[in-house]
């Protein structure tokens, strides 16, 4: 399992929104109120739409070790 920084990306989303916001895209203002009450699971689905890297925001990654296989959940 992944962990990701939530409040982190939250906030990134916001000053995404913000800023689009404020340049001539007053439309941004439904994306933002979205971003403000997503659940985490909703954050990352709006991060991934609008191309953020989520690699950015990994605090831990879960392995699982399964017969001398590694596999990394995502």
């Amino acid at each position: 399992m992944i962990e990701f920084d939530i409040e982190n990306l939250r906030n990134d989303l916001v000053n995404y929104f913000g800023t689009a916001m404020t340049n001539s895209f007053p439309m941004a203002v439904i994306d933002l109120n979205r971003v403000m009450s997503a659940s985490s699971e909703e954050l990352i689905k709006i991060a991934k739409a609008n191309g953020f890297n989520l690699n950015n925001y990994i605090i831990s990654i879960e392995e699982v070790n399964d017969e001398n296989k590694k596999y990394r959940l995502f």
